[in-house]
């Protein structure tokens, strides 16, 4: 059971509760993302902004290319350093909205993965939305996904595989997970998933109506114009190709859910990861008080506990 003294306000420490002040006052001061065109709001990010700083781009870094279901699919490799014996390979779904967000944007988050647990990590340069609307990032995501667990799981010389994602990264990760079970017969292909601060009910959760205004990285009219983006008019947003929070999970392997209680999408992890216990898949939530949306994101005491948890949950899947 999760412990309810982790939603008391009391337990928020100083250091979070400056933290997401200061990322409030940041986007206050920013160009409303909603104003401008979607490619300038895309460059900004690459380049960083004072409410999302750039994170690194790593050197090691190289492109694996595929064949995806509307062409050419770009996955960014980071492979593990020198001296680190290789155990396994990580697919990495990107963060954004299914509208913002590149494979690139998250790379020390791959190093690290690469370096600890001894995995390959690869992320998938998807499609994006509107531009290319459901299921175009699922497709791409499934794509990567086979292709690993077929050809690239030969050709890297590995056995244990895993997958994961922040926000609708984890969304993707479930996605492509219930694919694989139900579509080509590989429930396990995959041994764990990494599911942080997913985005799992398109038609949003109490916690993500109830939020309002407030852009604490993200506010009900973001993750609302999301949404929006990425599902067209006429679709019930409530199906479980849609939103995977209404499938049948049973079959599925562990995962570790992570989320701050300071997320418009609290709620979306909790009920999730309810579920995901319901069906049997085993796994863990990990419920941090005050974290922000993908609150790793942001450097600091809090944020290096739940990466070393997940770099031990990854590990033990090896």
């Amino acid at each position: 059971m999760i412990d309810h003294a982790l939603f008391d306000p009391a337990a928020i420490d100083p250091e979070t509760k400056r933290l997401n002040a200061e990322i409030v006052a940041a986007h206050a001061a920013q160009d409303d993302p909603w104003s401008l065109p979607i490619a300038e709001v895309r460059a900004r990010r690459r380049a960083g902004t004072q409410a999302s700083p750039a994170m690194p781009r790593s050197a090691r870094a190289e492109t694996v290319t595929i064949e995806g279901p509307g062409g050419p699919l770009a996955l960014r490799m980071i492979r593990p350093k020198p001296g680190v014996r290789l155990r396994g390979a990580y697919l990495h779904i990107h963060r954004g909205g299914w509208v913002w967000g590149s494979a690139d944007e998250q790379d020390p988050w791959l190093e690290r993965i690469a370096d600890t647990c001894g995995f390959i990590a690869l992320s998938v340069d998807y499609r994006l939305a509107p531009e290319h609307p459901y299921p175009a990032a699922l497709l791409d995501c499934e794509a990567a996904a086979l292709w690993l667990a077929g050809p690239g799981k030969a050709e890297f010389g590995v056995s244990a595989l895993t997958i994961g994602g922040e926000s609708v990264g984890a969304h993707l990760a479930v996605m492509v997970l219930l694919r694989l079970r139900d579509r080509h017969g590989l429930p396990r292909a995959f041994r764990g998933a990494n599911l942080n601060a997913g985005f799992f009910d398109l038609g949003l959760t109490p916690s993500v109506r109830n939020w309002g205004d407030e852009r604490l990285v993200v506010n009900t009219r973001d993750l609302t114009t999301f949404a929006d983006g990425y599902v067209r008019d006429g679709i019930d947003r409530r199906r479980p190709d849609v939103s995977p929070i209404y499938a049948d999970l049973k079959g599925l392997p562990p995962a570790l859910f992570t989320v701050g209680t300071c997320d418009p999408l609290l709620d979306d992890t909790l009920y999730m990861a309810g579920r995901w216990a319901a069906a049997g898949n085993g796994g863990h939530t990990a419920v941090y008080p005050g974290g922000c949306h993908v609150f790793v994101r942001y450097p600091g005491a809090m944020s290096e506990r739940a990466l070393e948890l997940i770099d031990r949950f990854l590990m033990a899947l090896a």
